[in-house]
């Protein structure tokens, strides 16, 4: 998503200073070329040479270099600020302490940083970060508030311990989270006004009260679904079985367990929906009878009768009025055929089939490898990272 794309990185002077070493580093990792800007203040919580050997660019601090002033007048302070503000692809400031935030929105450019916002022609993101009292502040909010007025994208603050011991709003978020912020400004909103249901993970079906059928199923792939859709301005509900991943914002998360609570989840939901994505690893057998109490080990011989479970992907291709609907196949023999079959079976637009036995795809990994086959085509896909596929997915639906 950022290969290639160009970011300066303000920051100024706030103790969350420190992180922004991680989110120079996870830009670099991502493709991005990076400036960094610091205001005097900033230098106090964070080692400008860190941040030079990290973006691989000189860091930019004083309007004039005091040690040779005619170089900064003629080449830093003179055209720095105007030709970066021409080569930047986005324009990204945190910590934005109440003190920038205020001089942005009233215009004032007493440092490098302030000067080189208001000659950027990029988008320009902020993200607020100070105390509780500061953040609630009238003015502080005013400020906000006209800023997005200008155009200025906002990135809130989270609710955390701060650096006065209190605790409360003003948090910067974690570098991940700006991360994916960043990587949000460069996203096409192509789906905006579609409304799209996701499900993901495993389902869980009871044997007892302790133990459980289910299969390794991580979600990785339903929740990256789910990331790019909504980052691509659509309205999201995903579906999710147990699993060990956060929600994503701005996403509506439902937590199930058993196929049956997810059926049922699916049938509330679906109403409404332009694209429903079936990614789930829904249980195909369940315990006929589950015991009551935990089974004792010493039940030597002990066997389990099984029967099916009900069919979301079959009912949902069925009753199909005005959604697209996707389903995904893993096959370990016969892949194009098999899938083929169910795509037909279940009356699915498009299926993605999976093979688990090529490394890198399959259940737990952040990579996957798939094959997209509708009605019309088959389209073998490359090695690529789970959000790379995700788009690639809803890229068909699209029509890209």
């Amino acid at each position: 998503m950022l290969k290639g794309k160009k970011i300066i990185v303000g920051i100024s002077g706030g103790i969350a200073a420190y992180k922004i070493c991680s989110l120079v580093r996870l830009l670099i990792r991502s493709g991005a070329e990076v400036k960094v800007i610091m205001t005097p203040s900033a230098v106090k919580f964070v080692s400008p040479l860190t941040l030079s050997v990290l973006s691989k660019n000189e860091v930019v601090i004083n309007m004039f270099d005091e040690a040779d002033p005619a170089k900064a007048e003629s080449v830093k302070a003179g055209t720095w600020h105007i030709t970066n503000g021409l080569w930047a692809d986005l324009f990204v400031i945190a910590p934005a302490t109440a003190n920038t935030i205020a001089k942005i929105n009233a215009g004032i450019t007493d440092n490098f940083l302030l000067s080189a916002v208001l000659a950027a022609r990029c988008p320009v993101c902020l993200v607020p970060t100070m105390d509780e009292d500061m953040y609630r502040n009238k003015i502080t909010q005013r400020n906000i508030s006209d800023l997005k007025k200008y155009g200025y994208r906002i990135l809130d603050p989270v609710v955390g311990e701060l650096a006065s011991g209190l605790y409360g709003p003003g948090k910067m978020p974690e570098p991940e989270d700006i991360l994916e912020f960043v990587n949000g400004q460069f996203v096409e909103k192509d789906l905006k006004g579609k409304k799209i249901l996701v499900t993901a993970g495993p389902t869980v079906q009871p044997i007892d009260s302790v133990r459980y059928l289910s299969n390794y199923s991580s979600g990785k792939m339903g929740f990256e679904i789910a990331r790019a859709a909504q980052e691509r301005g659509a309205e999201v509900t995903l579906i999710t079985g147990p699993v060990n991943l956060n929600g994503i914002k701005g996403v509506n998360r439902i937590d199930v367990n058993t196929s049956e609570e997810m059926f049922e989840a699916v049938k509330k939901n679906v109403k409404g929906c332009n694209l429903v994505v079936m990614s789930a690893a829904v249980s195909d057998f369940k315990p006929k009878k589950v015991a009551k109490g935990k089974i004792k080990k010493e039940n030597a011989g002990l066997s389990i009768e099984l029967e099916k479970t009900d069919d979301i992907l079959k009912h949902l291709g069925k009753n199909k009025r005005g959604y697209k609907l996707f389903g995904f196949a893993l096959e370990t023999d016969n892949q194009i055929e098999n899938a083929k079959r169910k795509l037909k079976e279940k009356n699915l637009d498009l299926i993605v089939l999976n093979d688990p036995n090529v490394k890198g795809a399959g259940f737990g990994t952040d990579t996957n490898v798939i094959t997209l086959i509708d009605k019309r085509s088959v389209s073998e896909l490359p090695l690529m990272t789970k959000y790379e596929a995700a788009n690639r997915i809803l890229d068909a639906y699209s029509g890209k």
